[in-house]
């Protein structure tokens, strides 16, 4: 099959024009340069899809599709992908992106909602490349400048989820590794229980093997019925509850059959998941939460949490953790659960791809948003097209000197309406613009039902009526419609107070973000890479202001600017007063942060200029197999797989790289300084535009 394609392709720094190209399917899926194809980050990926009427479409990563089997990464289960439990995610100020795209529930803002089916990709080809027209460019928050004077080079990052490897760093400056899945022993001796049968006891292997192939779906009937034998209550008992300890996942009833009484085990759903857990004995020696290690492949934090939440038949909020971690990756982080034991995490393995637990222990404490000292990053850039001594000059200036700490594209949405406009209107007390923000008709592309949502509210204002358009509620535009619908649109506070309040606050945080990286491009500009006297450095948590001489004893590296409020103190020199003008301009007193409802007052923080990553080392490899993974992973060591061999004279080239970075670092910002380029979807779609015939 042949079509035509004209197309410009960025390399690097220059342009390659191709006319009337000639390319087959075939070609194309063993051209490596695919990758020119494919916009450098996640977020901005396009994948060339031919159709069977031989025309080209686009389909963009931001809606998920689901990714091809490739040799060396798994698939997710089935029912994990459709039957995941909605789950609201918090983000914190001390949260880590890790290059992460924002929740699903922020994208209902300005992001990307619910991928497309199959039928709808026909119907929404163009829309990727629509929506960018009108989404935002780094210039528009402010990102400007760069530290560091090396030539930047093009790479493909993400090119496969297993390209980027994230290990979290918990409170005690320890790297959270995967490398133990066995059960740790129970000190507790029960009084009494050793003269109960243990559970591995009331079970036949056959019956194990039946519940076994219910558990991971391969049981055709969907129940298995266990005959009791010797029928006293006891007993059933002892069968219930070696069956939900031994898999998880599965309920089970008693059901009485031509006299004779049978056990029933089916697979849990719908509200049953969500039914508080049963009460079980818990030693008093036993720390109440068990805290473990999960590691997970292409799932971000919250979907896998909904997944072990609905295997255990927990409500999602029982688990705490101390940062979300994104989606398109293999991370590994901690995480610990109310009075679950060892043994029934353990169980999990058995049935879950792409996801892994282990390193239990018992403590008496949950955890906390934030408490994360950071994250350590094991990153691929494949196919790069930098020199050795470009990429030399690059990971030395990173080592060195770091990279500017702003805040990333994720940050301020992709669509018309960006998340800051929708703060800066917060912050104004203009509830109006902030409905209309939320819910006017917007340029560009978007799910046809959100579209019919925003043309029913422009033409009739009628909370009740839009409402009616969309098919899923809990959308961000749902929930304000709800609250419309049931406080009236004269009490839009209230109205508004439906969303979730971590969704309500990423608007006015998105909106310091804007400011603090606008002054921040200004601050660079004006004074360079030194510090300068009327610039603050902290001393323990409080904000300090150099002189001149004071000024000669700090580096770049001390300084730190504030993110607007009213418990911060800005720099006495002219940037200070900067940001008196770009609040006034915005028709915000910068002297008056506190607002009338108490969620939205802005106390305001610090933030590092410039950091510098720690822990950084990288090397050049070469590899001829695309589909090949390039990372000994946490879960390959655990099952004795080798690491991957590479060869000295291969095909491709690729930069691989490791750093660690401190909590609310974007990891994105550190790939812009090695790489030089513009991060933006936007910016990427019109380097990589392709016009067909």
């Amino acid at each position: 099959m042949l079509s035509s394609l004209r197309c410009v392709l960025n390399v690097g720094r220059g342009i390659i024009k191709l006319t009337s190209l000639k390319v087959s399917k075939q070609v194309l899926n063993k051209l490596h340069v695919k990758g020119v194809f494919q916009i450098h980050f996640r977020f901005l990926q396009t994948f060339l899809v031919i159709q069977s009427r031989q025309s080209f479409t686009l389909m963009s990563d931001l809606e998920t599709p689901p990714p091809p089997v490739q040799t060396g990464e798994k698939r997710v289960c089935p029912e994990d992908e459709e039957q995941d439990f909605p789950l609201k995610k918090p983000r914190t100020e001390a949260e880590h992106d890790n290059g992460a795209a924002p929740s699903r529930d922020e994208e209902a803002s300005g992001l990307p909602e619910e991928e497309a089916s199959e039928g709808e990709e026909e119907e929404d080809g163009g829309t990727f490349a629509d929506m960018m027209k009108h989404g935002l460019t780094e210039t528009d928050v402010g990102i400007l400048k760069f530290v560091s004077d090396h030539e930047g080079f093009s790479g493909i990052l993400k090119e496969r989820y297993s390209d980027f490897v994230v290990h979290e760093i918990n409170k005690q400056g320890k790297t959270v590794h995967l490398d133990d899945i066995s059960v740790p022993a129970d000190t507790e001796e029960v009084q009494g229980e050793e003269h109960q049968p243990k559970d591995d006891d009331v079970l036949t292997e056959e019956q194990k093997q039946q519940l076994g192939d219910l558990q991971l779906y391969k049981n055709k009937e969907g129940n298995v019925s266990i005959q009791v034998m010797d029928d006293t209550k006891e007993k059933r008992t002892l069968i219930h509850k070696a069956i939900k300890t031994q898999f998880p996942g599965l309920e089970t009833k008693t059901e009485e059959k031509d006299g004779c009484k049978f056990i029933v085990a089916y697979h849990v759903a719908g509200k049953k998941a969500l039914a508080a857990p049963r009460k079980h004995f818990w030693p008093k020696n036993r720390g109440s939460y068990c805290h473990f290690v999960l590691y997970k492949e292409n799932k971000d934090t919250m979907d896998a949490i909904n997944v072990l939440s609905k295997f255990l038949r927990l409500r999602p909020n029982m688990f705490s953790y101390m940062g979300t971690k994104d989606k398109r990756a293999i991370t590994v982080q901690e995480i610990a659960v109310l009075k679950i034991t060892a043994e029934r995490l353990a169980h999990l393995n058995k049935c879950l791809l792409n996801l892994k637990v282990g390193n239990f222990t018992y403590k008496n404490h949950p955890l906390k948003l934030g408490e994360l000292q950071g994250n350590h990053f094991t990153v691929i850039i494949r196919n790069i097209s930098g020199s050795e001594e470009q990429v030399h000059q690059a990971m030395t200036s990173l080592k060195q000197t770091g990279f500017i700490n702003y805040y990333g594209m994720q940050r301020f949405g992709t669509t018309a309406v960006p998340t800051q406009h929708v703060g800066r209107a917060i912050l104004r007390n203009n509830w109006n613009e902030v409905v209309d923000l939320i819910l006017k008709p917007r340029p560009g592309a978007e799910k046809e039902y959100l579209v019919r949502c925003r043309e029913e509210w422009a033409k009739t204002q009628d909370p009740e009526a839009a409402l009616k358009k969309l098919p899923n509620k809990r959308c961000l535009e749902g929930q304000l419609l709800r609250g419309l619908s049931m406080y009236g649109k004269k009490n839009i506070v209230t109205a508004f107070g439906l969303i979730p309040r971590n969704n309500r606050l990423m608007y006015i945080h998105s909106y310091q973000s804007f400011v603090w990286n606008t002054m921040v491009s200004r601050r660079i500009e004006a004074f360079g890479l030194k510090a300068v006297g009327g610039d603050l450095v902290l001393r323990g948590t409080t904000a300090h202001v150099l002189s001149a001489e004071e000024a000669e004893q700090h580096s770049i590296h001390d300084i730190v600017m504030p993110l607007p409020g009213f418990d911060v103190i800005y720099p006495t020199h002219h940037i200070g007063e900067g940001y008196r003008e770009l609040l006034s301009a915005d028709g915000l007193d910068i002297d008056n942060m506190r607002h009338k409802v108490k969620d939205y007052s802005l106390s305001g923080a610090y933030r590092r200029v410039i950091i510098r990553p720690t822990d950084v080392s990288w090397e050049v490899i070469h590899y001829d197999d695309p589909r090949i993974s390039l990372v000994h992973t946490d879960f390959e060591k655990l099952e004795k797989k080798p690491a991957p061999v590479f060869n000295t004279e291969g095909k491709y080239r690729a930069l691989r790289m490791e750093f660690s970075l401190p909590p609310s670092t974007y990891a994105t910002m550190a790939i812009r300084e090695i790489l030089k380029l513009d991060t933006s979807i936007k910016k990427q779609t019109q380097l990589n535009t392709l016009w067909f015939n």
